[in-house]
């Protein structure tokens, strides 16, 4: 049978489902252009066959679930499981309705490839930023439904990046896969290491082929490792003429506390907590992040491990990670604003507890109608709580 009949029939077998499900063909035009793909298809199979490699560009996404780490010591590993293979399988829907292939699944993370067409130049870069956004939107949703199963929330982070990989079969007789590999794929990794949760970011290379149809951040400027110079990344906010946009909560709008808390932190590399411990203080403190003093500066989008003391509810809040996404020097004292990236949730509860005790209009769950007793008048006292923590906790 020859390649030329394989692909017509693969055509005409497509063209029979979507008469089927359109009620009619696919036009003249569009209808080349499928015949086109398959052809590309096809010629892909067969230079894989002869274990041949060749370049092209495509977009890679890689998105990795936030916190699952704490997570999984939290709870039962059955929790975890069924967790962990709902969102996979909720961002697996997403993927396929964007025409993304997945490369493979990396424990908590996933890598995708989008590849380009040559009848559609860059469509690729568009498709995969429309499936970042999409997964975010669809990972709130789950989340809201976790929230009403009490059973743990995930979060995603997800770089993506655009240029020229290798692709072809990688491994040995015993065992073989498609893969694209190079120097891009290594940066839309790196690039995912910076997203904080709920966030998409994208090279300056994607961003270039998606400006006039993703609405995007300011360039932040990053050195990553492994390149001589600098990198530009962007946080992609949505896509307007869909009214698609990435449900990312504003973190520093929520409940923010002024405090002098001294805390611990070691720095995070490549996924491992470094052994020197180092101290600072804390300014101020909300639900999901702090603002600190330190001796020395961090760089941006440097991740650490934290632990402090929150003597007024008796725990040490530890095993609290975050991110630095803000640096300010001010006469010799250097200032970090930190998003939390992965929170216990028995710490998360008590920072939440902490920082509302400190609220002026605090009221306790348990209190009634009558007149507050002395604890509770104390407990509405900002200024007079803040300063007896600030006094009485030890580093």
């Amino acid at each position: 049978m020859s390649q030329r009949w394989i692909i017509q029939d693969a055509v005409r077998r497509i063209q029979d489902l979507v008469a089927e499900a359109m009620g009619r063909n696919l036009p003249g035009v569009v209808g080349a252009r499928l015949e086109h793909i398959v052809q590309s298809v096809a010629a892909s199979e067969v230079s894989s066959v002869g274990d041949a490699y060749s370049w092209r560009e495509v977009s890679i996404l890689l998105a990795d679930l936030r916190g699952f780490a704490s997570i999984a010591e939290s709870y039962p590993a059955r929790v975890v499981l069924d967790t962990l293979n709902r969102c996979f399988a909720t961002l697996t829907e997403v993927i396929v309705q964007h025409y993304g292939i997945i490369d493979k699944f990396m424990g908590d993370a996933i890598m995708v490839v989008f590849p380009g067409d040559q009848d559609a130049a860059h469509d690729h870069a568009r498709r995969a930023i429309l499936c970042a956004v999409q997964m975010q939107i669809a990972m709130d949703e789950l989340r809201q439904k976790q929230r009403s199963e009490n059973v743990p929330e995930m979060f995603l982070g997800i770089g993506v990046n655009t240029g020229k990989v290798m692709t072809g079969l990688i491994g040995s007789d015993r065992y073989r896969a498609h893969t694209v590999i190079g120097d891009e794929v290594n940066l839309a990794s790196r690039i995912e290491a910076f997203s904080l949760r709920g966030q998409v970011l994208c090279s300056q290379s994607t961003y270039e082929l998606c400006q006039d149809f993703a609405d995007c951040g300011a360039p932040v400027q990053v050195y990553m490792k492994g390149k001589a110079e600098s990198v530009l990344i962007r946080e992609v906010k949505g896509i307007p003429a869909l009214g698609k946009f990435v449900p990312r909560r504003e973190l520093r709008r929520s409940a923010r506390v002024e405090v002098l808390l001294p805390f611990a932190y070691q720095i995070v590399s490549r996924k491992t907590v470094l052994a020197t411990v180092d101290t600072g203080t804390i300014h101020n403190i909300g639900y999901d992040g702090v603002l600190v003093e330190i001796e020395r500066p961090l760089p941006l989008y440097a991740e650490i491990k934290i632990a402090v003391n929150l003597v007024s509810l008796g725990y040490r809040a530890e095993d609290v990670y975050g991110r630095i996404v803000d640096v300010r020097e001010d006469k010799g004292r250097w200032f970090c604003g930190v998003e939390f990236t992965s929170v216990t949730r028995q710490a998360s509860e008590k920072i939440r507890l902490f920082v509302q005790m400190l609220i002026p209009s605090y009221v306790p769950v348990q209190a009634t109608r009558e007149p507050p007793s002395a604890q509770e008048a104390a407990v509405g006292d900002v200024d007079h709580r803040a300063v007896q923590d600030r006094r009485s906790i030890e580093s």
